[in-house]
């Protein structure tokens, strides 16, 4: 990694407030174009169209996802416009690279019935571990929850009579969420008794982890205990699983898509119309059930007959 890149990592961290893995994942990326610029005789912040272009394709020969490859891009476009803005260049040689075309993908959310049952299930587990695992799926799914949300929300978020709870998202970006009374009442019900002469936690979940809250880790692995005790398979089952439940069930039922990325945090809407696949089944089914010339696959009769 040369002067540069760290000078753009740097950058990421103090004016935008990336996350440590965000860092880590831009790092990561940009030491691969690096070794691939350094075994063609050039820097990578010398980098021409045609190295990365060059790149890119390697990419694809290697086998790499469309995804994964977009994403690399997008890390190279940040970097190279970053050097822009600072004057290291005059050009951006990313400016005309197409991005990889990507594959449309539905969110795996679990039914609504699903969630009641991993709520149930979860209420069994033996000891504080049901109560808590009660709270946390409660916020996640009432609430769109990114899990990085959760696990730093503060013992004061829930304050009675407050609807509405700040929490600290992507890019250090604060924003609103509705919490409902009973995901608010099993939060509060899942809180442990200070012990005496303790301090309170400042944290709603807090726990003997170094950040003194619960972890993300943690969070997980009480979901897929939750999802065996339902009799789901617990691979469907994660934090981010139930954030895309709440916004597809949502959608389902009427709400709209500016609606709905307000409540999820999206800075683009463009990350957001990923679930207008749902409306789009959602209205196919509204048709084929009510329709009185659809035939229950999804076609209109031709042969019905004619009113009278």
């Amino acid at each position: 990694m040369d002067r540069h890149a760290d000078a753009f990592l740097e950058m990421l961290a103090a004016e935008r407030g990336a996350a440590r893995n965000t860092i880590a994942a831009y790092a990561a990326d940009l030491s691969d174009f690096a070794a691939h610029c350094t075994a063609r005789g050039m820097r990578a912040a010398d980098a021409t169209p045609e190295l990365v272009q060059s790149y890119l394709r390697g990419l694809s020969d290697l086998g790499l996802a469309a995804r994964t490859a977009a994403r690399r891009l997008s890390a190279l476009r940040q970097f190279f416009r970053f050097l822009a803005r600072e004057g290291v260049r005059p050009d951006d040689p990313t400016e005309l690279q197409e991005s990889p075309k990507l594959p449309a993908s539905l969110p795996k959310a679990l039914s609504e019935a699903e969630v009641e049952a991993l709520i149930g299930a979860a209420a069994r587990l033996p000891g504080h571990r049901g109560p808590l695992a009660v709270a946390l799926l409660e916020l996640l799914y009432s609430s769109g929850l990114r899990v990085s949300e959760l696990v730093a929300l503060h013992a004061a978020a829930l304050r009675p009579g407050a609807p509405l709870v700040a929490v600290m998202g992507k890019g250090g970006k604060e924003r609103l969420v509705p919490v409902s009374n009973r995901a608010r009442e099993a939060a509060l019900a899942a809180r442990p008794a200070p012990k005496e002469g303790a301090r309170p936690s400042r944290w709603l979940f807090p726990s003997r982890a170094a950040g003194g809250h619960i972890t993300r880790q943690a969070v997980g692995i009480i979901l897929k205990d939750a999802a065996l005790a339902a009799g789901l398979d617990p691979d469907r089952v994660s934090p981010h699983v139930l954030r895309h439940s709440f916004a597809s069930h949502l959608l389902g039922r009427g709400a709209d898509l500016r609606s709905l990325q307000i409540l999820l945090g999206h800075a683009d809407i463009a990350t957001t119309q990923i679930y207008t696949k749902v409306l789009e089944e959602r209205l196919r089914k509204l048709v084929e059930d009510h329709h009185p010339l659809a035939d229950g696959n999804g076609e209109t009769r031709h042969d019905a007959p004619a009113p009278q």
